[in-house]
C-alpha cells in the first residue's frame, strides 16, 4: 500500500465499490478522517489539498476536519452500515480507512499529535469489523476483545479481522518513531531533504514506507457494483437476468441490546430504549395480526451534557428499528446547523432536504438543534425539517440532542417539534469510576496497555478537572488517551528498536493534566500541549500567517481542535 493518501483514498474508494457503497460518500469519509487526523499538523492543509484535489485551501481543509471528528471515536456511515449488515466487505473497508488515517500522519511537518488522532480513529474503525467472524455458515458476534488463538475446528475470522488488524494500529507507533528521527529535535524543523522552494510545504521529500498488509480483498478495482455484489466480466453472453444473491444477515435486536447493556454506565437511557424496543415490537405484531394500533412517535429527543453518548446509543438505536422492521436500512447520519443551513434564504430548505433524503430508510441525528432558533435561515430549516419528517413518516427517525434546557426550550418554542418529540431521554455525566473504566476499555480497544498507576493518574486528573456544563466526559479521557499517544510516541522517539511491550504499554507520565498546557507546550520542549478540555492543541503555527489574514473574518476557520460532534461511549 502506497504511502500517499491519494492512492490511499483511491484504495477505499476501490474497496468501496466492492463493498456496494457509494464512491462519493467513501471518498468524502476517506477526506474528511484525513483532514482531522492531520488537522494539529503544521502545513498540513497545503498537502491534503493537492493530494485531494480540493482548491478552497485551508477552509476546505478545516470543514473537512469539523466532519472528520466524528470518527474519532466511532464508525463512520459506510462503516457502521458495512458492520450493521454483517458484510463479508467491512474488514476489507475498515483497513482502507485505516490506510487512509496512517497516510494523513505523513501530511505536513510529521509529529506526535497525528499519530494519538489517528490511532483512535483507526481502532474505531477496526473494532466494527473485530466483532463478526464468518463461516460458510454465516456470521457470529465476537467479543471486541477476543483475540487468543482459535481452537481447531473453530470458524476462521473475515481476513483481516484479530491480530493482522491490530497490526495496523500498531504499526503507528514504528512509523511516528521513524517520522520523529527526520525531524531536528532543536529547531523543530525537518532536515535537508525537504524541498525548501515553497516555505508553506513542509511534507518530507522521501516519505518513510511501511509494510505493506493485505487487506483481504480481491477484484475490486475492476468491478461495477450497484449496490449488490460484484459482477464479473468475463462472460458478458450470459443473460442479463441473474438471480439475486440472498440479502446479508443484519444483527438482531437481542444482539443489539446486548451492545447496549455493554456499554459503561447509562443505567437509565439502558432502561429505556429497553422499554420503546418493547413497546415498537408489540406494535409492529399488534398490526401484523390486524389490531387496532395507536400511532406511536418514534422520534427522540436526547438530553445531556457532551461525552454522554449520545451518538453511540443513537446509532444503536437505528440498528434496532431496523431489525424491529420500522426502517428500511438502518443507517444513521449525523448533522448540525452547519449542514442543514445555507447562506442565503431559499438555498436553506433544498439543503435541509437532501440532507433528509440521505437519512431516508434510517435515522437523522441532529447535535445541538437547538441552533437552529433565533433567526430566519434556522426557521427555514426547522419547517423543512417539519414537513419532511411528516412526508417520510414511515421510513425516517429523527433524534436531535443537545444540553437539557436550551433542548426543552427548542422543543417547546415550535408546535410542530414538540408534536412529534415526546419521548426525552436524559444521558446523566459519568463518576469518575465510571470515565476510568472508559479509559481502559479505549486503551485496549487501541492495543495499549493502560496499568494501574496510570488509570491512578486519570484519576488524579478527573479529580481536579471542572465540571461545568462544557466538561466533555467519556470526549474528555479520550483525548486524554489521543495526548498521550502522542506522548508515548515522543518517549520513545530514541529508541531504534522498541519491544512489543515498550509499543503498548502507556506511562503515568504520558498523562499530561490540562492545567499542564502551560509546561506541556512550552517552546522548545517540542511536545503536544494539551487544552482544558484534554484535547491536544496544534502548533501555533499550524496555518501560516499569510493564510489566516487571505480569510475573510467570517470564514476564518479555528486552527484548533473543533469540539467533536461524536459521542463517545
Amino acid at each position: 500500500m502506497s504511502d500517499s493518501l491519494r492512492d490511499c483514498l483511491d484504495a477505499l474508494v476501490a474497496a468501496a465499490r466492492t463493498a456496494g457503497i457509494d464512491e462519493a460518500t467513501a471518498r468524502a469519509e476517506g477526506e474528511a478522517l484525513a483532514a482531522t487526523v492531520a488537522e494539529r499538523s503544521k502545513g498540513a492543509f497545503v498537502d491534503w489539498a493537492e493530494q485531494t484535489g480540493h482548491t478552497g485551501g485551508a477552509e476546505d481543509f478545516f470543514l473537512a476536519a469539523k466532519k472528520g471528528n466524528r470518527f474519532r471515536g466511532a464508525p463512520t456511515p459506510a462503516m457502521n452500515q458495512l458492520a450493521l449488515s454483517k458484510s463479508e466487505h467491512a474488514p476489507a473497508y475498515a483497513k482502507a480507512l485505516g490506510e487512509v488515517a496512517l497516510a494523513a500522519t505523513l501530511l505536513g511537518q510529521a509529529g506526535p499529535e497525528a499519530v494519538g488522532t489517528a490511532t483512535m480513529a483507526t481502532a474505531s474503525q477496526l473494532g466494527e469489523a473485530r466483532t463478526l467472524s464468518f463461516s460458510p455458515g454465516g456470521f457470529e458476534a465476537r467479543s471486541p476483545g477476543d483475540l487468543a488463538p482459535r481452537p481447531p475446528g473453530a470458524r476462521e475470522p473475515v481476513p483481516g479481522v484479530g491480530d493482522e488488524m491490530l497490526d495496523q494500529v500498531r504499526r503507528m507507533g514504528d512509523q511516528v518513531r521513524r517520522q520523529l528521527e527526520a525531524i531536528n529535535l532543536g529547531a523543530g524543523s525537518l532536515l535537508p531533504n525537504v524541498p525548501s522552494a515553497d516555505p508553506a510545504r513542509t511534507q518530507v521529500s522521501n516519505p518513510p514506507t511501511r509494510p505493506q498488509v493485505s487487506d483481504g480483498s480481491a477484484g475490486s478495482d475492476g468491478g461495477v457494483s450497484d449496490g449488490s455484489a460484484q459482477v464479473q466480466a468475463a462472460e458478458p453472453e450470459q443473460p442479463v437476468a441473474e438471480e439475486p444473491e440472498p440479502e446479508e444477515p443484519t444483527k438482531t435486536v437481542e444482539e443489539l441490546l446486548a451492545e447496549l447493556d455493554a456499554m459503561i454506565g447509562l443505567e437509565t437511557v439502558k432502561g429505556e430504549i429497553h422499554r420503546q424496543a418493547a413497546v415498537l415490537r408489540v406494535e409492529g405484531l399488534r398490526k401484523k395480526a390486524g389490531l387496532e394500533t395507536p400511532t406511536i412517535t418514534r422520534h427522540l429527543v436526547f438530553n445531556g451534557n457532551p461525552g454522554t453518548g449520545k451518538t453511540t446509543v443513537a446509532r444503536l438505536v437505528a440498528g434496532i428499528y431496523r431489525a424491529l422492521g420500522l426502517l428500511s436500512k438502518g443507517q444513521l447520519v449525523e448533522c448540525d446547523r452547519s449542514e442543514l443551513v445555507a447562506g442565503y434564504l431559499g438555498q436553506t430548505a433544498q439543503k435541509t432536504a437532501d440532507v433528509v433524503k440521505s437519512a431516508e430508510g434510517g435515522v437523522l441525528f441532529i447535535d445541538e438543534a437547538y441552533s437552529l432558533s433565533g433567526d430566519q435561515y434556522g426557521k427555514e430549516a426547522i419547517d423543512t425539517l417539519v414537513k419532511e419528517m411528516e412526508d417520510k413518516r414511515d421510513d425516517l427517525v429523527v433524534i436531535v440532542a443537545g444540553y437539557p434546557l436550551p433542548m426543552a426550550i427548542f422543543i417547546s418554542e415550535n408546535p410542530g417539534l414538540e408534536s412529534r418529540f415526546r419521548t426525552m431521554i436524559e444521558f446523566d455525566n459519568y463518576t469518575d469510576d465510571e470515565l476510568a473504566a472508559i479509559f481502559e476499555q479505549m486503551a485496549s480497544n487501541a492495543d495499549f496497555d493502560a496499568g494501574e498507576p496510570v488509570v491512578t493518574r486519570l484519576r488524579e486528573i478527573l479529580a481536579d478537572a471542572p465540571r461545568g456544563p462544557s466538561f466533555g466526559n467519556a470526549r474528555f479521557v479520550r483525548n486524554m488517551l489521543e495526548a498521550a499517544i502522542g506522548h508515548h510516541a515522543w518517549r520513545l522517539r530514541d529508541v531504534k528498536e522498541p519491544t512489543l511491550e515498550q509499543l503498548r504499554s502507556l506511562e503515568p507520565a504520558d498523562l499530561v493534566a490540562p492545567t499542564d498546557a502551560g509546561s506541556a507546550g512550552s517552546a522548545g520542549s517540542g511536545e503536544p500541549a494539551v487544552a482544558d478540555d484534554g484535547t491536544l492543541l496544534p502548533p501555533a503555527d499550524a496555518v501560516p500567517p499569510e493564510v489566516v489574514e487571505a480569510l475573510t473574518p467570517a470564514d476564518a476557520p479555528e486552527p484548533t481542535v473543533e469540539v467533536d460532534k461524536e459521542e463517545t461511549s
